[in-house]
């Protein structure tokens, strides 16, 4: 049986970003003295690791440790020296044919987490994220000019089918979200 802390390590892991405490509360069915006692005893198993805890007042995040920086920026940077990928050319389409998209709403496309893409984009400066006006946690995603010179346009709307996607796309989103107010 697994214990609260590897719950909550599994849980941040499989999250990719801040996490709030209420939520985690929530969650685990625990009171806020007893996620704090968690998040104590995963911050202590984590230390000497690769990994660490991020707290603040109200979220916490799995990053990885200061200690293994170096070898991070490696791997960072020998992830900008590859091609975008499958999973990379998905996201930015998914961005670039809706407009703007939220992390949640890049996964519910692909049927798959896209935070580690999303951040390899983030990092190319392809995209950008701003604080979604509809919900102030979220970041809705959106390209950047670069996006437009890696792939070779001028327009957005010089992408193929650019009109016809488009509009398949906010049609889709309309009627998932008229089914889920249902």
């Amino acid at each position: 049986m697994l214990t609260f802390p590897a719950i909550l390590e599994s849980m941040l892991f499989a999250s990719g970003e801040p996490m709030e405490k209420k939520q985690l509360m929530t969650l685990l069915d625990v009171s806020d003295v007893k996620l704090a006692q968690t998040i104590e005893e995963l911050y202590a198993s984590l230390t000497g690791g690769g990994l660490t805890l991020i707290e603040t007042e109200h979220c916490v995040e799995l990053r990885t440790a200061p200690e293994a920086a170096e070898f991070v920026k490696k791997l960072r940077e020998g992830e900008l020296s590859r091609d975008l990928g499958k999973a990379g050319l998905e996201v930015l389409s998914i961005i670039l044919y809706r407009g703007s998209a939220t992390r949640g709403e890049i996964d519910w496309v692909r049927g798959v987490n896209s935070s580690a893409t999303i951040r390899s984009l983030l990092m190319r400066g392809l995209i950008n994220g701003k604080e979604d006006t509809t919900d102030r946690r979220r970041l809705r995603y959106r390209t950047t000019h670069d996006a437009l010179a890696h792939l070779g346009i001028s327009h957005i709307e010089d992408l193929p089918q650019y009109e016809a996607l488009s509009r398949a796309l906010k049609e889709t989103q309309q009627e998932v979200s008229v089914s889920n107010t249902l």
